[in-house]
């Protein structure tokens, strides 16, 4: 099975040695993505609530140049440095996710890269 590497300039350029994405076969997955602006390589700051938006907008443009959309996702693992945020992420994750919902965990983390709050990944299938 061949492996191709995705990459949309609609999301925050790679800070480490990794790929937006990879799909291989018909199944994508989705780097972790922190709420950085793809513009200005800067942190969204304020609220927990504008720093999903981010993070899932991110998601959506990587899951785009992959030929999907985020109503391919079939995993997502969120990751928070904080518990208290778990019901505002899940507000704002029910706005870019759609029935049937796709599986998810959710880890509480020590710390994330660049203080982020919030960092989520998925997987999607395309098939």
């Amino acid at each position: 099975m061949s492996r191709q590497t995705i990459h949309s300039n609609k999301a925050p350029q790679a800070i480490g040695p990794y790929s937006q994405a990879v799909r291989a076969g018909d199944t994508v997955y989705l780097s972790g993505q922190i709420p950085l602006d793809p513009n200005t390589m800067q942190m969204v700051t304020g609220d927990i609530e504008a720093e999903a938006r981010q993070v899932f907008e991110n998601l959506k443009a990587v899951a785009e140049a992959a030929g999907g959309s985020l109503a391919n996702a079939v995993k997502v693992t969120v990751y928070l440095t904080d518990m208290a945020n778990f019901a505002k992420v899940n507000e704002v994750m029910a706005k870019y996710c759609t029935q049937p919902f796709p599986a998810r965990a959710t880890v509480a983390v020590a710390q994330l890269p660049r203080e982020a709050r919030v960092e989520v990944d998925c997987v999607l299938h395309l098939g």
